[in-house]
């Protein structure tokens, strides 16, 4: 998931640097007034987003199987879990019936 996310800043990062240089060049708008910043950021993002979501289809999938395969062990942890203390229960019951 580190990679992911670090792949995915980077795309980001690639992509400011772009859109800063074009804005400067004066090939791409400035923002109104003030703006220019969060103009570029902005930008940046809508460039950023359907880029990375076609170049890192591989890795979205494979770090979404691995968070997959980390629930799917916690459940199961847990459904061992569930079932040692009904067995605790049970033995205790029992137990305290024959008593």
């Amino acid at each position: 998931m580190l990679r992911y996310t670090l792949m995915r800043l980077g795309i980001f990062a690639g992509c400011l640097v772009v859109v800063w240089g074009l804005v400067y060049s004066g090939l791409a708008p400035r923002g109104l007034g003030d703006s220019n910043g969060m103009w570029i950021i902005l930008l940046a993002l809508v460039l950023s987003a359907p880029i990375s979501f076609v170049v890192l289809r591989k890795e979205r999938d494979r770090a979404s199987a691995r968070i997959v395969q980390r629930v799917d062990r916690m459940k199961a942890n847990l459904d061992a879990n569930r079932s040692q203390e009904d067995l605790a229960d049970d033995t205790a019951r029992a137990q305290g019936q024959t008593s």
